[in-house]
């Protein structure tokens, strides 16, 4: 199966809005318990995640994974710090190319691929106020032209 590709659980929007995402890359993703049960359930939210080199490893934070609801007492934290699983190469390069000024590592997908649950982690350069603007003119631009084109076929 080619990267990125399995059961979507989540999408992150907000990083395709906020950066220009130049790399990506895929890895596992350290879970205890109850955590899988949840992302199956489709309880992943990565809005204002992202991801952070300490030590030779990569953890991925501000990721909340709701509580399963037929858990008991050993549920999980909602918010902890969790692991990626890439590797040793991978790291170093990455950790390289997020020395740099204005390079950030964000999560972009959480999804599932051969019953393991993946993050698709995108190497994004911060986009200025202006990007971003020119962007929603050219997705205004080309949804007025589609419009326009499906209103035509319909006469």
């Amino acid at each position: 199966m080619p990267k990125g590709t399995g059961k979507l659980i989540s999408n992150n929007k907000k990083a395709y809005h906020d950066y220009f995402i130049e790399e990506t890359y895929e890895s596992g993703i350290v879970l205890q318990g109850t955590e899988i049960k949840s992302i199956r359930a489709g309880k992943v939210n990565l809005k204002d995640s992202y991801a952070r080199i300490q030590n030779g490893e990569m953890y991925l934070y501000s990721m909340h994974i709701s509580p399963y609801e037929q858990g008991n007492r050993h549920n999980h934290e909602p918010e902890r710090p969790r692991k990626l699983l890439l590797h040793k190469r991978e790291i170093d390069k990455l950790f390289g190319e997020t020395k740099e000024q204005g390079y950030a590592l964000v999560p972009l997908k959480v999804y599932l691929k051969n019953g393991f649950a993946k993050v698709l982690i995108g190497l994004g350069k911060g986009k200025k106020q202006y990007d971003k603007r020119e962007d929603l003119k050219k997705k205004e631009a080309k949804r007025e032209i589609e419009r326009a084109f499906r209103d035509r076929q319909k006469m």
